[in-house]
């Protein structure tokens, strides 16, 4: 393909295959050599100046010997999303991040999600295969710390049926014991600036964006004041919220309870 003007996904999936390259030892005619392109091409894909094809990313994982991390770099990078518009920039300060904090007051937390869960909520198995795919960086090498805050109406809302409910409650109490991941279950009542859901994503460099939902969709921002509110909100919800380990004890009481 020919070369283009680079953009922040073609230059965040260049990145990667220089990482993973320079882990490997190899230099860009090396690596050329073993996907069968020239050295320029790989210069290209390097630098985000051409949107390279899936079935070149597969090449490139072979020749580096690095499963899929390409491919699924590919798939969260390059793929045209069924991301809607006000979300589409988020997932990529997601993946990034070494943090993540997240309040739902409606529904299990995307990343929490069963796939069974998630089938009864989106549009499409597109979206479906994308919140999945999402789901990966909870359980990769180096995944972030994940704090989760969930209002106890969550455990307590059909979605799709008694036994969807009972998987999807099962899998957050498999979730919990992770190391890198706290949920915990805040009981229904009032608190303050926290109307809606969201979630903070840190990166390595101490930065911060926030995804905040809204009735009719959301925005991403980075305005200092709207992270400082959401973050002085979560604060009080974790103040206000069970322990993690009562939380684990209310989803088990729940699942016998409501949804055995």
């Amino acid at each position: 393909m020919a070369a283009r003007k680079p953009t922040s996904k073609t230059v965040s999936f260049g990145a990667e295959v220089t990482r993973l390259r320079e882990e490997a030892g190899l230099n860009r005619t090396e690596l050329a050599a073993r996907a069968a392109v020239t050295r320029s091409y790989i210069s290209q894909v390097e630098s985000g100046r051409t949107k390279c094809r899936k079935d070149f990313a597969e090449r490139l994982d072979k020749a580096l010997d690095s499963g899929t991390a390409l491919v699924d770099a590919w798939d969260e990078l390059l793929r045209s999303s069924s991301y809607p518009r006000f979300f589409a920039d988020f997932p990529r300060a997601e993946a990034s991040a070494d943090a993540l904090r997240a309040f739902e007051i409606r529904l299990v937390y995307g990343l929490l999600q069963t796939e069974a869960y998630a089938r009864v909520l989106l549009c499409d198995d597109e979206a479906v295969r994308e919140r999945m795919q999402r789901q990966k960086i909870l359980t990769k090498p180096n995944a972030p710390t994940v704090f989760v805050v969930l209002d106890e109406s969550v455990l307590l809302r059909e979605v799709g049926s008694r036994e969807i409910m009972r998987e999807q409650l099962e899998h957050l109490i498999e979730m919990s014991e992770r190391d890198n991941i706290t949920i915990q279950i805040a009981p229904i009542g009032y608190y303050r600036d926290a109307r809606a859901p969201f979630v903070i994503a840190t990166q390595p460099d101490r930065s911060e964006i926030v995804y905040l939902e809204h009735n009719i969709g959301g925005e991403t921002s980075a305005e200092p004041k709207d992270l400082a509110l959401v973050s002085e909100a979560f604060s009080r919800l974790q103040a206000a919220a069970l322990s993690p380990k009562a939380s684990v004890d209310l989803m088990r009481k729940v699942v016998e309870e409501r949804w055995t």
